[in-house]
């Protein structure tokens, strides 16, 4: 089974080629921006009528959330436009499109997780471009899976478990958000529920929406608490608000994923994000070792 991945060079395209040897069955074909650029609908379906994937995962994505509020036509023309491109072609080649989509499509104000079928409100440009990359996949893709994830990580790229090491050592002392409540996501553990899934969505028709985060439950505070505990990191952290953090983007306060639908779908057991954590901060310490 061949099956294309977009933006394999981020975050979860790398942890998809880092287990892709334990799919032996699968075909890998890997793109980015320097093989085949997504937006070009042109290129695109000329690219999925010559490789003819039998699923394509879509793991590009612009995901500067401050910069998209200057720079909306770009957002768009990549969480949306181009996703509307890969649909369609999948469409006509009869491949599973695979999207990954976000908890900012929420607006934060609920008290209790979200399930799919809540009602979006995005606040963002970037939450309102993920939402409308949705809707491309639901509006043009015959087969198709929206996978809603959070707060992603992973030892590749640039996230904020990184960033959290590389200030934690330079700096004495930082401020971290403790009024935003979410779900750290390992995104080696969303890379093996997507390739998990597969062969039990190959031949199904119209589009399916799941949530999937790891399990638990932090704030930003919380997460850097972690983050600095299991690397061993003595910079201080002091909890603030949001207010006092001003940045252009608004960021849900609340957006804690139900994943009942998908546990349930697929018989899964998802990590808790403490343990999941450590696992990626065990690989950047072995990866730092190598320098």
């Amino acid at each position: 089974m061949k099956i294309l991945v977009t933006g394999s060079n981020g975050q979860l395209g790398n942890e998809i080629r880092g287990i892709a040897k334990n799919y032996p069955d699968f075909q890998f074909i890997y793109t980015d921006i320097e093989q085949l650029d997504i937006t070009d609908p042109l290129k695109v379906e000329a690219f999925c009528a010559i490789k003819k994937p039998s699923v394509i995962i879509n793991c590009a994505a612009y995901t500067a959330v401050d910069k998209a509020e200057s720079d909306e036509s770009t957002a768009i023309m990549i969480n949306s436009t181009a996703v509307e491109n890969l649909s369609r072609s999948a469409s006509g080649i009869d491949a599973l499109m695979i999207h990954i989509s976000t908890d900012y499509v929420f607006d934060g104000m609920s008290h209790i997780p979200y399930i799919e079928t809540d009602e979006t409100n995005p606040q963002s440009v970037y939450g309102k471009s993920k939402l409308a990359g949705e809707k491309a996949v639901q509006n043009y893709a015959t087969k198709g899976i929206i996978l809603r994830t959070s707060w992603l990580y992973s030892a590749f790229g640039n996230n904020f478990v990184k960033t959290m090491i590389k200030y934690g050592t330079e700096r004495e002392e930082l401020n971290v958000v403790f009024d935003q409540v979410g779900t750290p996501t390992y995104a080696k553990d969303l890379a093996q529920v997507i390739l998990d899934i597969i062969p039990s969505r190959i031949d199904q028709l119209g589009t399916e929406l799941f949530h999937f985060s790891n399990e638990g439950v932090a704030s930003w505070f919380d997460f850097a608490k972690t983050i600095f505990a299991y690397s061993e990191i003595t910079c201080d952290i002091k909890p603030i608000l949001s207010k006092d953090f001003p940045v252009h983007a608004t960021r849900p306060f609340y957006s804690v994923l139900n994943k009942s639908k998908i546990k349930v779908c697929f018989n899964l057991k998802i990590p808790y994000w403490r343990d999941s954590l450590k696992d990626c901060i065990t690989r950047l310490n072995y990866k730092s070792t190598l320098f």
